[in-house]
């Protein structure tokens, strides 16, 4: 059995790697240079560093299995710390009540408890299904408070108003708070002492793309093959089946499965003609970019997060990371500090088509202009540019998914999985699951559905134990 999968990011290679661990022959097809998708480490000014902030958590036994499998001991337990930055202000995240009250004003504190109380007792709420993120997150929290704290960041990341962006979103991103065990915890009542998942994550030594530099390692030692900078532009299909993909180069090579993390969107484009209606609705899904401004900064202790997120509309960074406070061993007793800002935008955007000396002096000055720089002085900056990261669920993209969905199972052997190719938001632990799933249906005859392994369900929220 040949397989060819797309892609050597998180879903592919989990693929790849199931895959060649039972003797199939297996060729993965990489657009770009490196492995790990988003996930990827690299050495950068004597530290070691992410594509912007990445931990590991999940609730399925399978994943964590591999994971271990993979990692070993090589690991450490991160206690976390991400907070949002506004108003030169440090708020929790997530947000607790105590926190919000000892930060605001007064007059905002007031009008922040009055909006939540006022929403918690309306009678009128609309079908999950029904809202925008903006009125899940109001009905959530109060207007005051999503103004506050959701609009500013979520329209960066999404480049759309709130009022546009479905509430998807915010199912499995953002954990709603009950004011009653709010004012419990921040008075230290009805808490017990174990930490969760959002308090504390497993990271390997050697950054997040440690796990897929493994993977990709034991593909080739089982006979697989890895393709760099070889992007498929084309996928054949006879008698309703898969048989092969064509690169940009013009090889043919043939398999009898594909799997694909392509963009959904190219994927159906290298079908060639499909029918009219699948067409205009696959024109209707976006990928938003993102472009990480990296900065070696001469200082210390800048702050004490992993990340954070930044709420202020006077500058376009969205988050901010600090590689400084992951594990000891990234950064090799350096005495500078990396930080990562990133940027969201779409093709054709003046900044997307800015040059790396320009990002890089917008990088510092909007540092400065909030307050996180101080003094300090930037020694170097690097530029990394990343197209189709995030699936954009704008309202109604559903009704768009869903014919396209509906085409490609017609398909015979091809499997469209991970966060480009199933057009899901996923963390790592949902397209590395995707990967399992889908090795399982080719070389262990399951019937997965793999469409079904959803990340934006109100269920998976970030309680669980450690």
């Amino acid at each position: 059995m040949r397989v060819g999968v797309i892609g050597a990011g998180p879903a592919g290679l989990t693929a790849a790697y199931r895959l060649a661990s039972v003797g199939v022959d297996v060729s993965i097809f990489e657009a770009g240079p490196h492995v790990g998708g988003m996930a990827r480490s690299f050495d950068l000014w004597d530290h070691r560093v992410d594509l912007g902030p990445h931990r590991f958590f999940s609730k399925d036994q399978r994943v964590n299995a591999l994971w271990h499998e993979l990692i070993g001991e090589d690991f450490r337990l991160v206690e976390r710390q991400t907070r949002i930055f506004f108003r030169g202000r440090y708020f929790d995240y997530p947000l607790r009540i105590g926190n919000v009250i000892a930060n605001l004003a007064f007059r905002d504190v007031a009008r922040s408890l009055v909006g939540y109380a006022v929403e918690q007792l309306s009678s009128e709420r609309p079908a999950d299904r029904r809202l925008s993120f903006e009125d899940w997150a109001v009905h959530s929290f109060g207007r005051p408070l999503f103004e506050m704290f959701f609009r500013s960041y979520s329209e960066k990341l999404w480049g759309i108003s709130c009022a546009e962006l479905d509430r998807d979103f915010a199912a499995q991103r953002i954990r709603r708070f009950s004011l009653g065990q709010s004012i419990l915890a921040a008075l230290g009542i009805g808490r017990d002492n174990h930490k969760t998942l959002v308090e504390i994550f497993a990271y390997p030594k050697r950054g997040s793309g440690e796990v897929y530099d493994r993977m990709t390692k034991a593909i080739g030692k089982a006979g697989g093959r890895v393709f760099l900078e070889t992007p498929i532009v084309g996928i054949s299909v006879v008698n309703g089946a898969v048989s092969g993909v064509r690169t940009a180069a013009g090889a043919f090579h043939a398999c009898e499965h594909i799997v694909s993390t392509m963009p959904l969107t190219l994927l159906v484009q290298g079908l060639g003609d499909v029918p009219a209606p699948v067409a205009e609705a696959v024109a209707r899904l976006r990928f938003r970019n993102t472009i990480l401004v990296y900065l070696k900064i001469e200082a210390e202790d800048l702050f004490p997060d992993q990340w954070l997120y930044i709420h202020s509309d006077g500058v376009k960074v969205g988050r901010v990371t600090n590689f400084n406070n992951w594990l000891p061993e990234l950064c090799e007793e350096s005495s500078a500090t990396v930080l990562a800002l990133e940027y969201w935008c779409y093709d054709g955007d003046a900044i997307w088509d800015a040059s790396h000396s320009e990002l890089i002096t917008l990088a510092e000055q909007e540092l400065r202009s909030i307050g996180l720089l101080g003094s300090a002085r930037v020694a170097d900056g690097h530029v990394e540019r990343l197209r189709r990261c995030y699936p954009v669920y704008s309202r109604g993209y559903r009704d768009s998914l869903a014919p396209v969905v509906e085409h490609l199972r017609t398909i015979g052997n091809l499997w469209p999985i991970g966060r480009y190719g199933a057009f899901k938001y996923n963390n790592q632990d949902h397209s590395i699951l995707m990967g399992l799933l889908a090795a399982e249906n080719i070389a262990g005859g399951k019937s997965h559905d793999l469409w079904a392994i959803n990340s934006d369900y109100d269920s998976y929220q970030e309680d669980g134990e450690v």
